[in-house]
């Protein structure tokens, strides 16, 4: 879909006119959508700075430079990286102040910044000032972002800060890989055991028809995984076509129908168990609760929740999800801020971050981890059927002013798949360049 604002103001008389009209003048977002390699920060230069600390962490810079990452020098930073663990008093947090304001205004337009807190406090006047680390970088991404830059955090548990660990962290958050993910506050914890190899990873993705889940789908297969691709026998067309593109097999089948559940285990136990689990599957059913009927609502329902639920109670019954599992569930905004005309949606995808949160634990037992991922507005077929001025009202909210790509959302999924990630579990990573809403 076509962002006329986006083309118009990338011409100089269009710029002209749209700072004459008040508009947003978004940039086009510089963005990476191909596979990992084993050097994300090759060609990449970084500015670091460690208000509060006489250096930065010995550990991420040895991280940085294991990564193919490069001093910026007096160079523009494609990234700043921030070592804020050290920021535990008042006068620290002034030379966040003083050191962040430099860094950043020697940041190259769609730069990234990337702050690392502390969840280790020793008083509550350490705390207070890790905490406002968060809500620096929360303001300091709305600010930036109009250059199509963005600004994330993690907050470090105990033993998260291994060299290996923080190379995870920079290779999607400090790159174009997170080009729509932005003022996010994430806990980065401990590594886990490393799962087992095995030759050619398996990956499910429902909904993989179209949209996201067939962005998703292709992302993984370009990682070399085998994907199993799901959809409902309406979509089996689309479906074929990308399974014969992938090289990978498929189920075309109703999630809530009897008997599919006990058809995709069949299926999951052919290719060997799952190492990756997408529920991307999902429906919206819209009206005022008002006037929604019951059928309204337990069609949402049944696709967004339930069948997410029986699934994965299954997959875990018959043992079918592999030791160190990446499981990632499609969560929305909406499940977040609440959606008006979308109680049915909104509780459903609530009810997903409640879930990622409980699941983790057990997962973890077998080295797995589970998140959510909470797209805003994308474009998408969907969005295209919204009218004209809501449509505008969803891509203009968010710190980047423009809408994101089902391949934005496919990148983040991408990497909470992969091993970098393992020290994120039970969390919700927001795709929506730092939505106003539940901001």
């Amino acid at each position: 879909m076509t962002d006329r604002l986006l083309s118009f103001v990338q011409h100089p008389l269009g710029r002209r006119v749209a700072r004459a009209l008040g508009l947003p003048q978004p940039v086009p977002l510089l963005r990476r959508h191909d596979a990992w390699e084993d050097q994300e920060l090759a060609g990449r230069l970084l500015s670091v700075i460690a208000p509060g600390s006489m250096a930065p962490m010995p550990s991420l810079l040895a991280a940085i430079a294991a990564q193919g990452g490069t001093a910026a020098g007096d160079a523009p930073a494609s990234a700043l990286v921030i070592d804020a663990t050290g920021c535990r008093d008042v006068a620290a947090l002034q030379a966040l102040f003083m050191q962040a304001q430099f860094g950043v205004s020697r940041l190259a337009p769609g730069g990234r910044v990337l702050a690392l807190s502390s969840s280790g406090a020793a008083s509550a006047a350490e705390a207070a000032c890790l905490q406002a680390v968060s809500g620096f970088i929360r303001a300091l991404a709305k600010e930036i972002g109009r250059r199509g830059a963005t600004a994330n955090a993690l907050v470090l548990g105990e033993g998260a800060a291994s060299a290996e660990s923080l190379a995870g962290a920079l290779r999607f958050f400090a790159t174009d890989r997170s080009a729509y993910v932005s003022g996010q506050v994430l806990a980065w914890r401990k590594e886990a055991a490393p799962a087992p190899d095995r030759p050619q990873p398996v990956a499910l993705v429902t909904g993989a028809a179209g949209g996201i889940g067939a962005a998703t789908a292709r992302r993984l297969a370009r990682d070399g995984l085998r994907v199993l691709c799901v959809d409902v026998p309406a979509a089996r067309q689309p479906l074929e076509a990308l399974a014969r593109e992938l090289d990978g097999p498929l189920l075309a089948a109703d999630l809530t129908a009897a008997g599919t559940v006990d058809e995709l285990v069949d299926a999951v136990h052919r290719v060997g168990g799952v190492d990756v689990l997408v529920h991307n599957a999902g429906i919206t059913r819209d009206r005022t609760l008002a006037r929604m009927s019951t059928a309204e609502w337990d069609a949402v329902m049944a696709v967004n929740l339930a069948a997410i639920l029986a699934i994965d109670a299954r997959l875990d019954e018959a043992g079918l999800l592999n030791a160190g599992v990446r499981e990632v569930c499609l969560s929305s905004i909406s499940g977040i801020a609440g959606n008006a005309g979308q109680t049915n949606y909104s509780a459903s995808k609530a009810a997903l971050i409640g879930y990622v949160a409980a699941r983790a634990a057990p997962l973890a037992e077998r080295a797995g981890t589970i998140n959510a991922v909470a797209p805003g507005f994308i474009e998408t077929a969907m969005t295209r059927r919204m009218p004209l001025m809501v449509r505008e009202a969803g891509r203009r909210l968010n710190a980047l002013k423009q809408g994101g790509t089902p391949a934005d959302v496919a990148e983040a999924i991408a990497f909470l798949a992969s091993p970098a990630a393992h020290p994120l579990t039970g969390q919700v990573l927001r795709v929506c360049g730092q939505s106003l809403l539940g901001a």
